[in-house]
């Protein structure tokens, strides 16, 4: 009985022991599995991570560098479209001088117009903005003084028909023997004062702004006297109206020849040495701000300012297109000798504006161009130095950027819609 307890003890003992043995086995077993699961997962995520970042880095690459952003322009369409490649290289950029200034009609081609004599006004024949020629009627007045003189006028006018129709007869008389000579001497006398008289009358009708030619027609009309304009040129300021009395003292138009144009500007002190009478200058405006024109220096005031320290100076503008107009700011921009070292430059309609980025097309192959946004530095003469963006020898448009510019925009455009 002892001997079977024992033997049933020990199978009991290995039962319990293979059950332990069993489960810490199991247990070991699969948390070295999970833990190798949950760092292959982390590995997984940690490399599709890794992979969407590499795509996108790479996406990103071929927005910024890729072919869409090319502009492609075969050889022919260049030359039709006027593009012109040619190679960066450093110059010397002339100096500037930069003063504001205020754009101002030109005094020379400035005319106020008014009668010579008083008078009312009966008609108005221009308005304020029109352009008139020299001599044409702007208004009619009627004058009281003008009719005075115009009866003077015919006064002395049928007095010196008298005077000739006498001299005649009396000259008749005398180479018959009818009439005395001291007759004929008489008859002379009085033909020279009334002759004298007719002329006096005609220069202060002429004075007036009537002509004897248009008193030919009709004596008993109404004498209107017109108001002509001297200059040819722009009505800029208008008093006439219709009613109103109208005096010498008076002006009824301010008539302004704006061909050309002055711009008024203030020069340093220190650049006076550099400033000259009939320097050739750029002025620039607001309102265009892409238009430069060109002007020279007509006048250098002969004092200077006692509280700015500057100079008055005057440039002269030609604006046949009328674009610059009295009272607008602007920049005049004065070059001067070139006293820097050379610097990589191109000309200002080489660089475009999109976006607010400033750009340089430069081109990559024959037939393909890179837009490059570029730093810019100085401006002078038509140049303006690239600080950085663009390496001496690269070849860029030269000309026709603006072309290339639309072609990149239309790109960009048919890209959205897709």
């Amino acid at each position: 009985m002892n001997k079977k307890a024992i033997i049933i003890g020990l199978i009991l003992a290995l039962a319990l022991g293979g059950g332990v043995a069993y489960r810490l086995t199991h247990s070991t077993t699969g948390g070295g599995e999970k833990a190798e699961q949950k760092e292959a997962g982390h590995k997984d995520e940690k490399g599709g991570h890794d992979e969407e970042k590499e795509k996108k880095e790479g996406h990103e690459g071929h927005d910024e560098h890729g072919e869409e952003k090319l502009v492609k322009m075969s050889a022919e369409v260049q030359k039709q479209s006027g593009v012109v490649v040619a190679p960066a290289k450093k110059q010397r950029l002339a100096g500037v001088i930069s003063a504001t200034g205020k754009v101002e009609a030109n005094a020379d081609k400035i005319a106020h117009v008014s009668p010579r004599i008083s008078g009312k006004i009966v008609s108005v024949k221009s308005s304020l903005g029109d352009s008139v020629a020299a001599g044409q009627v702007l208004v009619t007045i009627d004058s009281v003084e003008l009719g005075e003189a115009l009866n003077r006028y015919h006064q002395s006018k049928t007095k010196f028909t008298l005077a000739q129709s006498n001299m005649d007869r009396i000259k008749a008389l005398v180479d018959k023997k009818i009439a005395a000579r001291k007759e004929i001497l008489q008859a002379e006398t009085d033909y020279k004062t009334t002759q004298t008289e007719l002329h006096t009358d005609e220069e202060r009708l002429s004075l007036f702004g009537v002509s004897v030619a248009d008193l030919k027609d009709d004596h008993h009309k109404k004498p209107l006297l017109p108001v002509r304009s001297p200059i040819s040129g722009i009505i800029t300021e208008k008093h006439a109206i219709v009613g109103e009395l109208a005096d010498p003292s008076k002006s009824l138009y301010t008539v302004a020849d704006l061909s050309s144009v002055w711009v008024l500007v203030d020069i340093h002190e220190k650049d006076l040495a550099k400033v000259r009478r009939g320097q050739t200058t750029t002025v620039i405006v607001g309102a265009f701000p892409d238009q430069k024109f060109r002007g020279r220096i007509t006048y250098l005031a002969d004092l200077v300012d006692e509280a700015t320290r500057t100079v008055k100076a005057r440039v002269e503008v030609p604006n046949p297109g009328r674009k610059l107009k009295p009272e607008m700011f602007a920049t005049v921009e004065l070059a001067i000798a070139a006293d820097t070292p050379p610097v990589l430059s191109v000309p200002e309609e080489a660089v475009q504006e999109l976006d607010g980025k400033k750009l340089i097309f430069v081109a990559e192959k024959e037939t393909e161009f890179e837009p490059r946004a570029v730093e810019l530095g100085r401006a002078s003469g038509g140049m303006v130095e690239v600080v950085s963006g663009l390496k001496e020898g690269e070849r860029y448009a030269v000309k026709g950027a603006f072309t290339l510019k639309s072609e990149l925009k239309k790109g960009e455009l048919e890209g959205h819609e897709h």
